[in-house]
């Protein structure tokens, strides 16, 4: 199948009022588009997206960043870099930032006081408003598992790490990740914060129709704030590829050295911030994003040069968004290491 026509393909199975997939295979871009609302004034490529838990990609390289540069240590413990007093439970005391990266903190996916309502209103933002203090209130009446035991997906763990980082760098979360990680891998169309109208893509419901607004997630957004134009994501995708091309070199190849291996057989690698899996020629390595409208895929296989991103507005399974947009990365794969 021609290359065009695998990715035109893709755009068509995914359901959703919005989509865009785009691909760079050696430098060389193709962005494609499509949906079922009327597309913007100015296209739905210059839109941008919200990357939900692809956030942590971005934190994450922060951290290789700042520890490259001997800011902090990715071993340090987190204690280390948070304010006084100390969290009662030992085992607090024992996570590090590593562990945060890896999801291997001990910390649940969430503090206890959002459950409820995660639960009862899957479409409320319970992190708009949820600030610092009350993130390290949180941390404190919590007793973490044994770090390093076993692996559980926690943006309470990377709320924490950008926490961390920002006490350590002496700079506002935001403002830090801008300075040393979006503006030097040249990334102008990404933001952590709601722009303004006709600037970012609207959300929907899993039924595809209902409007989701876009909202601040509070102490959140190392975890989840990030939003971002599909060019913005080929060009970050283009850095993981080439990290030698980029003033973040160094730490661009840190966060993609493989930390464990976890499941069933331990079949699933992770790195420090991207999940691996085998693929023709060599690993492709990939991270999933979703928000309370929203969904995004960031993969790349570095043995063929090749990265695909894929965005969504609408929320839920039926979107189909991830499974086609790894499928397509696959597929890409085998095309490469075919000849």
């Amino acid at each position: 199948m021609a290359f065009t026509d695998r990715v035109a393909d893709a755009v068509a199975a995914v359901e959703a009022p919005d989509v865009v997939v785009a691909v760079t295979r050696r430098g060389v871009r193709t962005v494609l588009s499509g949906g079922t609302a009327p597309p913007p004034p100015g296209g739905r490529h210059a839109l941008r997206y919200e990357l939900g838990s692809l956030s942590k990609t971005f934190t994450v390289l922060l951290l290789a960043a700042l520890a490259h540069d001997g800011v902090l240590g990715t071993d340090d413990r987190l204690t280390a870099h948070l304010p006084r007093p100390a969290p009662p439970h030992r085992t607090a005391h024992g996570i590090t930032l590593r562990h945060l990266a890896t999801h291997t903190s001990g910390l649940p996916r969430v503090p206890r006081e959002l459950l409820p309502t995660g639960l009862l209103q899957p479409y409320a933002n319970g992190y708009h408003g949820y600030g610092t203090d009350r993130l390290l209130r949180s941390f404190a009446r919590t007793r973490p598992r044994p770090p390093g035991t076993r692996w559980h997906y926690s943006n309470f763990g990377l709320a924490l790490l950008g926490c961390a980082l920002a006490r350590a760098a002496r700079a506002a979360f935001p403002a830090l990740l801008t300075r040393r990680v979006l503006a030097p891998l040249g990334l102008t169309g990404t933001a952590l914060e709601p722009g303004t109208a006709g600037t970012d893509a609207l959300g929907h419901r899993a039924d595809g129709h209902t409007p989701v607004p876009a909202g601040s997630m509070g102490a959140f957004a190392p975890a989840a704030a990030v939003r971002a134009t599909p060019g913005d994501l080929l060009t970050y995708l283009e850095a993981q590829l080439t990290p030698e091309a980029t003033p973040l070199a160094g730490a661009v190849r840190a966060v993609q050295v493989p930390q464990l291996r976890r499941g069933a057989g331990r079949l699933h690698t992770h790195t420090l911030t991207w999940f691996q899996h085998p693929a023709p020629g060599g690993p492709l390595l990939f991270h999933l994003g979703a928000t309370f409208g929203q969904q995004a895929f960031l993969g790349f296989h570095p043995a063929s040069g090749t990265g695909v991103a894929a965005v969504a507005t609408r929320r839920g399974r039926a979107c189909r968004l991830t499974e086609t947009a790894y499928e397509l990365l696959y597929a890409l794969c085998g095309d490469a290491a075919g000849g």
